[in-house]
């Protein structure tokens, strides 16, 4: 195993010197977590689609989105508190070997005959269970892993890699349910999960440890919480960010549906949509990790305002302009990202590394919370207006979250980059 540089434990999250050689570190590990990613996101798309066309219930797609999501939002804590804490580099892996384990197990149940929706669900909520610890573990990495002042690219090129896995993964998905199988198909998850777990055998991860002692894991949960708390920037930020994903999550669950009943199409229209989607967000990283945005607060309030509009409007399109849908929902993809990646490069510049995974798994499990119950909220009302009338009313409430949020002058004047927080 390689070493990892040498790091002064009073240094914060963005001063600290990654050492020689970190672009191979960094590329290695960025690149086995990109085949990872586009392995589960392929498996998603699958498993989802195969929900879909079993049942094409709302309510079944609905008890997935929440298999999916309610345990990374209830664990979110323990994870956050466990990566700054522990070797985030051995979470990830351990994460990554059970998600793959699930999958392993669905494989059998699928070629056997034997699989039941029940098992997909609970395959669902191991794995998300497994993402608690692994996204806030890989997220704190990142500003360990590269200089401070490329970490806005790192967030354009990771914002580019959920929009590559994206166009990536539904055509896969497509095609291999066309050709192979499901049971057969995913064993694809497995192989990129094996792929994904090999640099971080070979390469250290450099991390800061918290001099919290024998505190106790909810006591340093609380100091990360204490972060945003005394911050009337990220409090204003995290409060806006919950609230958009509270009103727009179940529409990313709900695509399917929308596709099936009111465009008429099948899981090849699912896939050429979310991949039209996909190629909006790597255009998105791109335009984030080469511009580098310095106002990032005001970014993050257009791209979001932006992104959700277009979401209402890709619903608004008749089923015979469905190509034109597929345009809205490109600029929803490219918007989102051009809000979504200045955040994150705010987190990592700001708040000190040894309390970044705290930081982070904070915002999942809000996220989180919130995901869940705006599907259990936008469930019966789907049933009574459609779903396409869903995904206009959500998309235009998330609008208007977000033109409000002008009218916040914490938000609107602050230039983020010059913004510091308790460290």
């Amino acid at each position: 195993m390689t070493s990892a540089p040498n790091i002064d434990p009073a240094a914060t999250g963005s001063s600290i010197d990654p050492g020689l050689g970190w672009k191979w570190r960094y590329w290695s590990i960025f690149g086995g977590q990109a085949l990872s990613m586009i392995g589960t996101a392929m498996t998603q798309f699958v498993l989802i689609w195969w929900i879909t066309d079993t049942t094409g219930d709302l309510g079944a797609l609905t008890t997935a989105g929440l298999a999916a999501l309610l345990p990374q939002a209830l664990l979110g804590p323990l994870g956050g508190t466990f990566a700054d804490r522990y070797s985030r580099r051995l979470l990830m892996i351990v994460a990554d070997l059970i998600a793959a384990a699930c999958i392993v197990i669905l494989i059998v149940l699928f070629l056997t005959g034997q699989v039941a929706l029940w098992h997909v669900y609970v395959a669902m909520f191991v794995r998300s269970a497994a993402g608690a610890f692994q996204m806030p573990a890989s997220s704190a990495s990142t500003a360990m892993l590269v200089p401070r002042g490329f970490l806005p690219r790192a967030a354009g090129l990771n914002q580019t890699l959920m929009g590559i896995v994206t166009v990536a993964a539904a055509p896969l998905g497509a095609l291999a349910i066309a050709v192979v199988p499901i049971g057969m198909a995913l064993w694809i998850d497995v192989g990129t999960a094996v792929l994904g777990i090999t640099p971080l055998l070979i390469f250290a991860v450099p991390q800061q440890r918290g001099d919290s002692g024998n505190a106790g894991l909810w006591p340093e949960f609380r100091e990360g919480v204490a972060v945003v708390r005394q911050s009337p920037l990220l409090l204003r930020i995290y409060a806006l960010l919950t609230a958009v994903v509270l009103v727009i999550m179940p529409t990313f669950t709900l695509l399917p549906l929308l596709v099936k009943q009111h465009f008429g199409g099948g899981p090849q229209q699912v896939a050429i949509l979310e991949s039209i989607g996909g190629a909006g967000m790597i255009a998105g990283g791109v335009i984030v990790a080469t511009i580098v945005p310095k106002h990032l607060v005001r970014w993050i309030l257009w791209g979001f305002t932006l992104s959700c509009a277009t979401l209402a409007a890709t619903a608004l399109m008749p089923p015979g302009l469905f190509w034109l849908a597929t345009m809205f929902w490109a600029v929803s993809g490219v918007t989102f990202i051009m809000g979504d990646a200045p955040f994150t490069t705010l987190i990592q510049t700001t708040v000190p590394n040894r309390l970044q995974g705290r930081v982070l798994a904070l915002l999942g499990t809000l996220m989180g919370l919130a995901a869940p119950v705006g599907l259990l909220a936008s469930a019966p009302l789907g049933d009574i207006i459609g779903v396409r009338w869903l995904f206009v009313l959500l998309g235009g409430a998330g609008t208007l979250v977000c033109l409000l949020a002008f009218a916040s002058k914490a938000l609107w004047s602050v230039d983020a980059t010059e913004r510091g927080i308790h460290r």
